[in-house]
């Protein structure tokens, strides 16, 4: 039986810049050593960056779904974190009756999402 998510692995092409992009702008905990590919604590599962490009697939459906959600607390504060941090967002935050939401790329072009999901 499976009972939670483990593992995410996420391509980049600069680990200065991602290991940058998701410990200090997003806040992840880095949980590894120099020289080690990174990984980042998320919950109760890991967020893994592994070197290479990017490379979307050209026929994605929706083109723009998020290869990646994080659970945001206060989506206003991360927005303005991002801001101060200069990440360029796509769009605006988008809502629904029972999430709300805001896409951004990484560093290596990944399409991240950040969600607060409404009680």
């Amino acid at each position: 039986m499976i009972n939670n998510l483990a593992v995410v692995t996420l391509w980049v092409d600069d680990f200065k810049c991602a290991i940058s992009f998701y410990r200090d702008v997003l806040g992840l905990e880095l949980t590894t050593r120099p020289g080690e590919a990174p990984h980042f604590r998320v919950g109760d599962g890991l967020l893994v960056l592994i070197k290479g490009q990017f490379c979307p697939p050209e026929d994605a459906f929706p083109p723009d779904f998020a290869q990646i959600s994080f659970s945001a607390d206060d989506l206003e504060g991360m927005v303005a974190n991002l801001q101060k941090h200069k990440v360029e967002l796509i769009g605006h935050i988008e809502e629904r009756r029972d999430s709300r939401w805001i896409k951004l790329r990484d560093p290596a072009g990944n399409l991240i999402e950040l969600v607060e999901i409404k009680d």
